[in-house]
């Protein structure tokens, strides 16, 4: 792989205000050894979920920006906007891309599915047209687990096929691997997917099951446990997967030509995950003695009275696990935070945020 330092770059960071986006801008200010960089941050604010944790996130990146020798700057645009993303790209010299804009959620993509062809599947074309009339060095963008659907055949390796997804999100996040690969072989843009594995952790997306089931439990509701329990996931913490971003953004695929003289794609995948899928009622249990620990629900509450197993929905999967031995091989890391850690971390979060 082509080395490439962050060091004076300008590096384009799509949605920016979101959880994994909003991490990745905070920890690139931080970083001392990554000097004067002008990151430029896209998201459109939409409200898919509560506005306010998407401004929060925001003031938490212009304080660390204060006090940074880079430079942040903030567009609310759309990324399927082609005057806009054409106008930044011309405006700006971007050397780097980090496209993490999408509309996520698998359950959501059966209910309003032209979000997701909008921002999914145009909103990354948009992308992928302004990297091939630029001059950028690599092109790093999510992908997901939901890919790899209902396969049995676990852990999830990279090469595992993942041509039959259970869900429009994850039909749109592998046209987004297939479109990149086209772009790259036909135009040598340096890109890598990376596949995250339910990302959890403080300031994170109210949708995902660990946040819902903890503003359920506040209000004394019951939480819809579906497959009746039945179901382990790969809960990895944010902070490891924005170290992996950032990894990865610093080894392109290199150009090279195969036997017929011809470029060859220069594309990866890599999966991001804990590579330790955990049972969903162990998960619940950590959920509630941390809630707990942080007074976010009271010592006596009884958690297990307010559970309603349910059958399986559609679009969901049962286990999800991945193989992180490419991510362990060519970049030397593998995400480790233990989910008590993690969840710790968000329980106190969580007590400040909404209880403070």
């Amino acid at each position: 792989m082509k080395r490439i330092s962050l060091s004076d770059k300008c590096i384009l960071i799509t949605g920016a205000a979101g959880f994994i986006g909003a991490n990745l801008v905070l920890k690139l200010l931080e970083r001392s050894e990554h000097k004067n960089m002008l990151i430029l941050g896209v998201d459109n604010m939409n409200d898919y979920y509560d506005v306010a944790i998407k401004e929060y996130r925001l003031k938490q990146i212009e304080k660390a920006a204060a006090g940074s020798a880079s430079k942040w700057v903030f567009f609310k645009n759309s990324i399927a906007d082609e005057a806009f993303i054409k106008s930044l790209f011309e405006k700006y010299d971007i050397k780097i891309a980090v496209n993490l804009a999408a509309q996520a959620g698998v359950r959501y993509s059966i209910e309003n599915p032209d979000a997701y062809m909008e921002a999914n599947i145009m909103g990354f074309y948009r992308i992928l047209e302004a990297c091939r009339h630029s001059e950028v060095e690599h092109l790093v963008y999510a992908s997901s687990s939901s890919i790899y659907g209902d396969s049995a055949d676990i852990p999830y390796r990279v090469d595992a096929p993942t041509e039959h997804p259970v869900s429009l999100y994850a039909a749109t996040k592998k046209s987004d691997e297939l479109l990149a690969h086209a772009y790259s072989k036909l135009y040598e843009i340096p890109s890598t997917a990376l596949r995250f594995f339910t990302v959890y952790g403080p300031a994170g997306r109210p949708d995902m099951a660990y946040f819902g089931f903890t503003d359920k439990l506040r209000r004394g509701e019951k939480i819809k446990i579906f497959n009746h329990g039945n179901c382990r996931r790969d809960f990895t913490y944010v902070d490891d997967v924005v170290e992996g971003i950032i990894r990865v953004m610093q080894g392109a695929p290199e150009r090279k030509k195969g036997e017929d003289g011809l470029p060859l794609a220069p594309y990866a995948i890599y999966n991001i995950g804990n590579s330790k899928p955990v049972d969903l009622m162990e998960f619940i249990d950590i959920l509630a003695e941390e809630l707990k620990a942080a007074g976010v629900l009271p010592e006596d509450f009884d958690v297990k009275a307010h559970q309603e197993l349910l059958p399986m929905q559609p679009g969901d999967v049962a286990v999800t696990y991945a193989d992180t031995s490419a991510l362990e091989r060519d970049y030397g890391y593998r995400p480790s935070t233990a989910l008590r850690t993690g969840l710790k971390n968000f329980a106190k979060w969580y007590k400040e945020f909404y209880l403070s």
